[in-house]
């Protein structure tokens, strides 16, 4: 129901949701405007995550429930349940909808991943 991307390096076997290790990127480190907008339920919040050749985009939506706090991991949600690592709710994809392509890539010791997040006030 979720998918992670966190600052740590390495992953444990319980981190099945991780999709990205090393980030250079928690919530804490994101721009206040973003965050802002997170905070509203009106806003699209959208992560577009891709490597080389393969790209594929994860859409949600803001909450005012979200405190963005994290200062490692940032996580979308499929549900409404907002912690302090979650940056989306109501995400239209988890780790396990994320194609089969673009997990094997990001399994693949070496990958330069690159996330980009976007949130618009609709």
């Amino acid at each position: 129901m979720t998918f992670e991307i966190t600052k740590d390096r390495e992953l444990t076997r319980r981190g099945d949701c991780v999709i990205a290790v090393a980030a250079t990127r928690g919530l804490l480190d994101l721009s206040s405007d973003f965050r802002r907008l997170c905070k509203d339920q009106r806003t699209r919040v959208a992560m577009e995550i891709e490597t080389e050749g393969i790209r594929e985009l994860i859409q949600g939506r803001g909450n005012p429930a979200l405190t963005l706090n994290h200062p490692i991991e940032m996580v979308g949600r499929k549900s409404t349940y907002a912690s302090g690592r979650t940056f989306m709710v109501r995400a239209d994809k988890s780790a396990s909808d994320i194609s089969r392509d673009l997990l094997r890539e990001l399994k693949s010791p070496g990958t330069i991943v690159r996330i980009r997040l976007i949130a618009e006030l609709e």
